[in-house]
């Protein structure tokens, strides 16, 4: 996982698996994002190859505190699927790419 400014917003890169193991660090960071007064929060998952229900509940946690300036960006078909599967993806923002999310100012 790794953390970057882009102008106003925050970009969280998740890749590998994220799971009841490892999916602190990504609350972690969602959290201080949460915490900052900057613009949107955008979640690149173009590289997160796995995420059982903890890492939904983490995403669905953030989604409450940050609302629309939290944004999930470039789903694999695994994730897709996944979201699509429990609604996620009716309730947070979803973007083809980092870029679209970034620029759609809909907050």
């Amino acid at each position: 996982m790794s953390t970057r400014e882009a102008g106003p917003a925050t970009v969280i890169a998740v890749g590998g698996e994220a799971d009841l193991d490892n999916v602190g660090s990504l609350g972690a960071a969602l959290d201080a994002a949460a915490r900052s007064p900057r613009g949107p929060v955008v979640l690149d998952l173009a590289e997160l190859t796995f995420a059982d229900s903890t890492t939904i509940n983490v995403v669905l946690r953030a989604y409450g505190v940050l609302g629309p300036r939290l944004r999930l960006a470039a789903l694999t078909p695994f994730l897709e699927r996944v979201l699509g599967v429990t609604g996620v993806s009716e309730v947070v923002p979803v973007f083809r790419t980092v870029a679209e999310a970034l620029e759609n100012d809909a907050l």
